[in-house]
């Protein structure tokens, strides 16, 4: 009779099983067993928001198997992920097993290596109701949400949208930053800059304001005013300020760091980076050692490292970059308060698998995905960045200041291996040659450029993901299935990597914040988010907060209700530039099931349809005609030729305007690690050129 130990993957599962041995059988439950029905709201609203669940469609066999399992087993062991959903899941189980909830059988590991397999085994505890009905807090207050508004935008506006407490949130800072790019009104200024040189040296200075006054030049007339007077004037050096500075590393990845990182750097989408961030915890299969968890678990707030881990790289660090990259005690980074604190940040499970080591082993993004955790790690136990500055002031004519400055690195530290994803300061940094004061300077050249003061950039996925977690708006493992659901209900699209709202999101956004301000109110979701936590943390009754947000919430529906006066919304279509060359009207964008496509806005009269394309300029390497950008159903980039279906080429890869030097095809671009890219051969008979 053997022990019988229940996680949520089949890969996890293959991973523990050779590290429990015969005495165990390791099986899945493959995610959730139950849920709240689809069919209807599935909460007894009377009855304290009691959740109605039933066994989730098709896992009907799946049950059967695990109840026979579980009578046959000497001891049953529930090891589901170790976050809320996990604990949830883990209750399920229970509930359906038959296990009393006084019986210590949930078992939790940060990794996947064997010793903290068996020490979680050896560990077990009780289920813990509180992070179990923090979990059914939110999957009530959700479901209250989509199927409370989620119908009324159906009437109101258009069938198939949906509201959320996060993705509603998310919309709406998308549709504030559009609505401030459209108010912005670009202010004028002047950048005037001298070309300066000592002993045949060259370096430039910046205006920065005349008798110790900084000013800031708004005229054409007041900059020529300044060019003319400092041409013919006397330049010398009046102050050098020198100084030696230090920059440290960034701490360890968090969920939302690792999200923001891979979309920076590898332009990963969260959810892809969720996806193989879960198989390299799950286990891959290592050619000695067999399937193998790479990295600690993927859904933390913690910035902690284990005394274990953190020996483990600065030992690494010794051995491959030297005694002087290591800092003197080990550095140890402190989690934000209210931040989930259960588990380590994310990290390698063990400094003997390098991505050099286990490259061979994974695929192309699995290997970019762990080189970048894993040399987040190294970093940062590493020394400093350290680097020299030098701030120079320049005056022309005893009134005019100028300003350069100049950086030089020292010693690269843990820049060696990662660089901090910093903003970058506008200080103007140049190459300086040795200045003292009183040196006298020599203007070769003086211009004057006239700038524009720019608006807010719109959000990347990694900008929006820090801006939701700084307003502590949802948490960290609800961020990419947000940005999934805002994409495909086509409240916002991806311009490049920017987020742009659509006259759909826009709508319904204002329609929200009309009706239902509380649910797109950043300091009402954030506090809500809180009360959550309360109640995870035991300190807040689960019914309580429901009760309170589902009181608001009735509250908003009854007054659409009553209100009999406003009709349907209608959502203007989208013009396009493309004419119709039937009848000459420009074409508007349409969706279908299969996505956007063109329609004639004289529909019935002339039914023309087309689909969305975007010529490229490059030629097909099969037949000559124009490659094209379209988009697949699921709104995807890829081109193709202008001739298709005659013509099947296809590529994910962006043409360029440069051609292969053996055939003459056009060269495509495809990306690789931390944004970089290669020119390949569009031609896949071309052996001569650049080609996969």
């Amino acid at each position: 009779m053997s022990n019988l130990l229940i996680v949520e993957s089949p890969a996890k599962a293959k991973t523990i099983k050779k590290y429990l041995g015969s005495n165990y059988k390791v099986v899945a439950s493959m995610g959730h067993i139950r849920d709240l029905p689809k069919s209807k709201l599935g909460i007894d609203v009377e009855n304290d928001f009691k959740p109605q669940y039933i066994s989730i469609r098709g896992k009907s066999s799946l049950i059967s198997d695990l109840k026979k399992e579980a009578k046959s087993a000497k001891k049953i062991y529930l090891a589901t992920d170790p976050d809320r959903e996990g604990e949830a899941i883990s209750w399920h189980l229970a509930n359906l097993l038959g296990i009393d909830l006084d019986e210590k059988v949930r078992v939790t590991f940060n990794e996947i290596t064997k010793s903290a397999v068996v020490a979680g085994v050896a560990n077990p505890r009780k289920i813990n109701m509180d992070l179990v009905n923090a979990q059914q807090a939110r999957r009530v207050l959700d479901r209250l949400v989509g199927y409370g508004i989620s119908p009324i935008l159906w009437r109101k506006i258009r069938k198939g949208l949906s509201a959320g407490r996060v993705q509603s949130v998310a919309t709406k800072l998308i549709v504030d930053r559009e609505n401030e790019i459209n108010a912005f009104v670009p202010q004028e200024y002047w950048h005037i800059e001298a070309f300066l040189s000592k002993d045949e040296n060259e370096f430039t200075a910046r205006y920065h304001g005349m008798s110790g006054k900084k000013e800031t030049v708004k005229k054409g007339e007041r900059a020529k005013e300044i060019t003319d007077a400092v041409e013919g004037a006397e330049w010398k050096v009046t102050k050098v300020k020198n100084e030696k500075k230090s920059k440290n590393p960034a701490p360890p990845f968090t969920t939302s760091t690792l999200q923001q990182d891979a979309s920076r750097l590898l332009n990963m989408s969260s959810k892809r980076t969720m996806q193989i961030a879960q198989q390299l915890y799950e286990g891959i299969d290592i050619p000695g050692a067999g399937l193998t968890g790479l990295i600690t678990y993927m859904r933390t707030d913690s910035l902690r490292l284990s005394e274990d881990a953190i020996n483990e790289a600065r030992d690494y660090i010794v051995q491959k970059y030297g005694n002087e990259y290591l800092p003197k005690t080990a550095r140890r980074y402190k989690t934000k308060n209210g931040a989930q604190d259960a588990h380590e940040a994310i990290r390698p499970t063990s400094a003997k698998y390098s991505p050099e080591n286990v490259r061979k082993n994974l695929n192309h993004d699995q290997y970019r995905l762990y080189k970048l955790i894993w040399d987040r790690y190294i970093a940062c136990q590493m020394a400093s960045e350290v680097f020299d500055t030098v701030a120079v002031d320049i005056t022309a004519d005893d009134k005019y200041l100028f300003k350069a400055n100049g950086k030089r690195v020292i010693f690269k530290g843990y820049a060696a291996v990662y660089e901090r994803p910093d903003k970058p300061e506008d200080d103007h940094v140049t190459d300086l040659p040795e200045l003292v004061n009183d040196d006298r300077i020599t203007l070769n050249n003086i211009s004057n450029e006239q700038k524009f003061t720019q608006p807010p950039s719109r959000y990347t996925e990694a900008s929006l993901i820090k801006t939701l977690e700084e307003n502590g708006i949802g948490r960290p493992s609800t961020y990419a299935p947000t940005i999934s659901t805002i994409l495909q209900r086509e409240y916002v699209v991806k311009d490049g990597k920017l987020f742009k709202p659509t006259q759909l999101g826009t709508i319904t956004t204002e329609y929200m914040c009309d009706k239902f301000a509380n649910i797109v109110d950043t300091e009402f979701t954030a506090n809500m988010e809180l009360a959550l936590d309360k109640v995870e943390e035991g300190s807040e009754d689960w019914i309580k907060v429901v009760r309170g947000f589902n009181d608001d919430l009735e509250a908003s529906k009854k007054k659409i209700e009553d209100d009999k006066e406003s009709g349907r919304i209608k959502i203007p279509d989208e013009e396009s530039d493309v004419e119709c060359e039937l009848c000459g009207a420009k074409m508007v964008v349409k969706t279908g099931r299969f996505g956007k496509f063109l329609a004639c806005p004289n529909y019935p009269n002339c039914k023309n349809t087309k689909a969305i394309t975007y010529p490229t300029g490059a030629k097909c390497p099969k037949c000559g005609n124009e490659i094209l950008l379209k988009f697949s159903k699921n709104g995807n980039k890829y081109y193709g030729c202008s001739d298709a279906p005659k013509c099947d080429f296809m590529t994910w890869h962006e043409p360029t305007d440069k051609l292969c030097e053996a055939c003459g095809s056009v060269l495509l671009k495809k990306m690789g690690f931390k944004g970089k890219f290669t020119l390949v051969c569009s031609n896949e008979s071309c052996t001569g050129g650049k080609n996969d």
